[in-house]
């Protein structure tokens, strides 16, 4: 559902001379970039629609309330925000270094002095677009029926398959597209959905957190690298870099945690057990009033950790 419903209002983008150039129109340009007119409106209606809508016809209120609540839960601690702001674009300079032979330059300040602002901006245009929907509605689900890993690798195709459209427009570098980018970007999404399955889990179900690690990834691609690695600048470089560096960070979570992502279950409460009682063996002396049976209360037990082990 969410990608039918993004697909169908990306068509005029990707027909326009923003991509196959079938339709004699081109969406304005805003800080830049077309995609705020022509890939965001289609982003808003994919996953986070389509999350929303299944969660209120299948879980009611109830669930509309855990689905929310899961995107307001900021207050996890400062070393996850720094963990995450630091080690997104420092692995990725670590790869880009290994990757260039070495060539690597400061970046201008301008890129310095735009990084958090435009950061900012990628959290409300596609972390709010998307991983309400990846994260906060699917991946709870997939994990409680298949386990946190199967659920990531099923996830992880779906998210890619999303984007595929796209690359038929300039998000993707349309014309100079190859089958190899297509192909390292849908493994990168694999690889990702592994890291980003951990971190919400380890950080009780946090989908702010979730949203900044995605977006760092995208926002530093797009405000420092190229800056930093002109040598290198390209898209393919890019889409090598992203594939080694998720999966280089994906692998370190898998050996971590032993394949398990930080997925703790949730232990359901035991049906009690209805029924005639069995008779007594022996003499039952008389009761003295009705007798009253006390049940003992259900419990549920759910744990969420914090930042520290894996």
């Amino acid at each position: 559902m969410a990608n039918l419903l993004s697909w169908i209002a990306w068509l005029p983008y990707i027909l326009s001379s923003t991509g196959l150039g079938l339709l004699d129109f081109r969406f304005p340009s805003v800080l830049g970039t077309t995609q705020f007119a022509g890939v965001l409106p289609g982003a808003y209606l994919g996953p986070i629609t389509a999350a929303f809508v299944v969660t209120a016809v299948t879980d009611g209120r109830a669930g509309l309330r855990r689905w929310v609540g899961r995107m307001l839960r900021w207050r996890i601690g400062w070393r996850w925000y720094l963990l995450v702001l630091t080690g997104v674009p420092g692995a990725l300079i670590l790869v880009s270094i290994a990757w260039s032979g070495g060539a690597i330059e400061m970046p201008p300040v301008t890129a310095l002095v735009a990084y958090l602002p435009l950061l900012l901006i990628q959290m409300v245009t596609t972390g709010i677009a998307e991983e309400p929907g990846w994260r906060d509605f699917a991946t709870p689900r997939l994990q409680r029926r298949y386990g946190a890993l199967v659920g990531s690798m099923i996830l992880g195709p779906l998210w890619g398959a999303w984007h595929l459209p796209l690359f038929l427009s300039e998000w993707g570098g349309w014309p100079d597209v190859t089958w190899l980018m297509v192909a390292e970007f849908v493994a990168g999404a694999c690889a990702l959905s592994v890291v980003l399955t951990w971190a919400f889990n380890r950080s009780g179900e946090s989908l702010p957190l979730v949203m900044l690690l995605h977006v760092s990834v995208n926002t530093f691609l797009s405000v420092g690298w190229s800056a930093m690695f002109p040598s290198i600048a390209t898209a393919q470089n890019a889409s090598h870099v992203i594939l080694l560096t998720s999966s280089a960070a994906a692998l370190v979570v898998l050996v971590a945690t032993r394949g398990r992502l930080g997925y703790q279950p949730v232990i359901e409460p035991k049906t009690p057990v209805t029924g005639p009682r069995p008779p007594a063996t022996g003499p039952r002396p008389p009761a003295a009033g009705p007798e009253t049976v006390e049940a003992e209360p259900e419990t549920l037990f759910f744990s969420r950790n914090g930042l520290g082990e894996v």
